[in-house]
């Protein structure tokens, strides 16, 4: 029995070791979390405040509508619709998991519940939750890195994120592209609990704008409607600009310009 006992353990201990062994072999460099960290801090910085024109296409009409928006960290948004005249005025805020619509035509502010995030926002290909960001591809999922794909010429990391068990998310998966040089998010694929393609979203016309080298124009086209699309353009980015959070109010959504 002793026998027995001395070498199961030392089983056990050549066992611990080559697991040691192999993992000082393994090359220091970025998890997936750090990758899709680096791009979502990337594309907000400590604020954001910018000026956004969206179009929106169908197999027999277009829809153009202008907004500013403005964001400190990831826990406040706030989207002002100033274009066209029927919708100016219509106000979004976020403030952590909570958000809220302002509509000036009945004077007032509605608390959006969980269940309307995965609704379209005004009519677009995008959802409230793609708008106002009511959850954290950091924070609310699992990422892994699938492999290495050229998307618009530029070596990518791609990357699958698998929600948390209890996360309250709008969809069952997500697949981004993330350029390996600049951080930048190229591409996302949408995916319902089914594991069904849902939506589409391609990042482009890269410049600098705010001091930033970012994606100016972003197309999300839906799996299964030819001829869709929303393409979301930023006119002028500004980053890191100080703001307060008293700025982020119900109450600030009613006067807002």
């Amino acid at each position: 029995m002793k026998k027995y006992f001395m070498n199961k353990l030392g089983k056990i201990l050549v066992g611990f070791i080559l697991g040691m062994l192999l993992i000082s072999m393994i090359p220091a460099g970025e998890t997936a979390k750090d990758i899709v960290r680096k791009a979502d801090e990337k594309s907000r910085g400590n604020s954001l405040q910018s000026d956004i024109t969206i179009q929106i296409v169908r197999p027999t009409w277009t829809r153009e509508m202008s907004m500013k928006s403005w964001a400190k960290g990831t826990d406040l948004a706030l989207v002002l619709i100033t274009s066209p005249a029927k919708d100016k005025g219509t106000v979004f805020l976020k403030r952590k998991r909570e958000a809220w619509n302002w509509v000036p035509s009945i004077e007032r502010t509605v608390k959006l519940p969980p269940s309307m995030m995965s609704q379209s926002w005004m009519g677009t290909d995008f959802t409230n939750d793609d708008m106002i960001k009511s959850t954290s591809v950091v924070d609310d999922y699992d990422q892994k890195i699938l492999g290495e794909q050229v998307v618009s010429g530029r070596n990518c990391y791609k990357i699958e994120l698998i929600p948390h068990p209890q996360a309250a998310v709008v969809w069952g998966k997500q697949i981004v592209w993330i350029d390996k040089t600049d951080y930048l998010m190229l591409k996302t694929e949408f995916y319902d609990e089914d594991n069904k393609l849902v939506n589409t979203m391609v990042f482009s016309n890269i410049k600098n704008m705010g001091g930033r080298t970012v994606p100016t124009r972003m197309e999300m086209t839906p799996a299964d409607k030819p001829g869709n699309k929303t393409v979301m353009i930023y006119n002028n980015m500004v980053f890191d600009k100080p703001m307060a959070d008293n700025f982020f109010t119900t109450n600030n959504m009613k006067t807002v310009k």
